[in-house]
C-alpha cells in the first residue's frame, strides 16, 4: 500500500512540473494501449477461428474454379482483412498526435515563462524554470508514448498483414 501511494505521489509531482496537458497525453496514450491490445486480442484469439470457419466453408464447396467462386472468394478474404484492419486507423492517429499535444504543453509552457517575465522581470531564474519544465516535460512524454504506439503498432500491422497472406494461401483457387 505504501508502494502505492509513492508511484501515486511520484506521478502527481511529475504532472504538477509537467502542466494540465500531460493528462491528454495520458488520456491518447491509454486510448492508444487500449486498442492496440483489442487488435492484439483479436489476433491471437478470435481471428484464428474466422480463418478456420473461412477455409472450412472453402473446402465445404464442390466449385472452387468459376468466376463466381472467385468473387465469393475474395469477398471472404476482403471481409477478413477488413476485420484485422479495423481500428488501424485510429491507433495510428493517436501515434501521431501524441507528439502533437505534448508541443501544445511546450506553446503553454512558454506562455507561462512569458508571463512570468511579465509580472516578476528576467531577473528570477527560478520562477522561470518551471515554465520551462512546463514546456519540455510534454514534449518529451508526448514524444515517449508516440515512440511506444510507433513500435507496437507497426508490429500489429505487420502480424495482420502476414495473418492475410496467411487466409489467402490457405484458399486455393485451382
Amino acid at each position: 500500500m505504501l508502494v502505492l501511494v509513492e508511484i501515486w505521489e511520484s506521478i502527481r509531482d511529475f504532472v504538477g512540473t509537467g502542466g494540465q496537458v500531460l493528462y491528454v497525453v495520458a488520456i491518447a496514450l491509454f486510448l492508444m494501449w487500449v486498442l492496440m491490445i483489442e487488435r492484439y486480442w483479436f489476433l491471437l484469439a478470435e481471428y484464428p477461428k474466422m480463418k478456420a470457419d473461412i477455409v472450412a466453408k472453402w473446402d465445404a464447396r464442390q466449385d472452387t474454379t468459376s468466376w463466381y467462386a472467385h468473387r465469393i472468394r475474395d469477398t471472404w478474404i476482403s471481409e477478413a482483412s477488413e476485420k484485422l484492419e479495423a481500428r488501424m486507423l485510429i491507433i495510428k492517429t493517436l501515434v501521431a498526435m501524441c507528439p502533437l499535444i505534448g508541443l501544445l504543453g511546450t506553446v503553454t509552457g512558454m506562455i507561462s515563462v512569458f508571463e512570468t517575465m511579465a509580472t516578476q522581470g528576467t531577473g528570477n531564474a527560478r520562477l522561470m524554470a518551471s515554465g520551462i519544465s512546463m514546456a519540455t516535460i510534454p514534449t518529451m512524454a508526448g514524444m515517449v508514448a508516440a515512440l511506444s504506439g510507433v513500435f507496437f503498432s507497426t508490429r500489429l500491422e505487420a502480424r495482420a498483414k502476414m495473418a492475410k497472406e496467411k487466409l489467402v494461401d490457405s484458399l486455393p483457387h485451382h
